[in-house]
């Protein structure tokens, strides 16, 4: 608990979510955690968003950029990748780990008020971001995404996966806390169905993520 204690700052006041602060301690705990695969992973995730070169991205609850600056491969120097998050000082550490990628950028916002007017990307992706919203706030941000997506645009969203295991999963809660613990991936599918996505669908990653992925009714530009 205490751990997750430093990493994680008090609710932003715009939001009851959670927010991340001391980016290059969460860094080195996110390399630590995914034993040794967090690349593999998040270029998995990457791949699994369906973004092409030239695509428009947001990355919503982006923290320290790491699945950003995967999609900022994905999309090439031809395509834009917007990451967002309330906090200041992880935003900073995000910019600073993207120094030389114009086409990709970092601005200060949450997810359950997205900037922008409708339909403006062709990819919205969110990793290990839902469990630190208030469950009354989850439903807002995937609607949000939907809302800001262009129509045949495409979505990722991905959380932690608590481990089967009873010792294992009282050990993640002895490390990051009891959201973790007993994080509700389940609930993911139905949020992004009842938001209006179609085309669904669900997978895991070794060791921790649960994903889903989805469409908005249209044809894709």
């Amino acid at each position: 608990m205490e751990l997750a204690r430093f990493l994680h700052g008090s609710a932003d006041a715009r939001t009851g979510g959670q927010t991340l602060t001391h980016g290059r301690a969460y860094e080195a705990f996110g390399n630590v955690f995914f034993l040794g695969h967090r690349r593999r992973v998040f270029t998995r995730l990457a791949e699994l968003s369906g973004a092409r070169p030239g695509d428009r991205v947001l990355d919503v609850g982006c923290g320290t950029g790491y699945l950003t600056l995967r999609m900022a491969d994905a999309v090439t120097s031809t395509g834009q990748v917007l990451g967002l998050d309330p906090a200041p000082e992880v935003l900073a550490h995000a910019r600073r780990r993207a120094a030389g990628r114009p086409h990709c950028s970092f601005a200060d916002g949450i997810a359950e008020q997205l900037p922008g007017p409708g339909g403006e990307y062709d990819v919205v992706v969110s990793s290990l971001m839902i469990h630190h919203l208030p469950e009354d706030v989850r439903a807002r941000a995937v609607a949000e995404m939907y809302r800001v997506l262009r129509p045949g645009g495409r979505l990722l969203l991905a959380d932690f996966r608590p481990p089967a295991n009873p010792a294992a999963r009282h050990l993640v809660g002895a490390v990051t806390g009891p959201v973790m613990e007993h994080n509700p991936v389940h609930l993911l599918e139905p949020l992004v169905r009842d938001a209006g996505f179609d085309g669904i669908g669900t997978g895991d990653l070794q060791p921790w993520i649960h994903y889903v992925r989805a469409a908005k009714p249209g044809t894709r530009r």
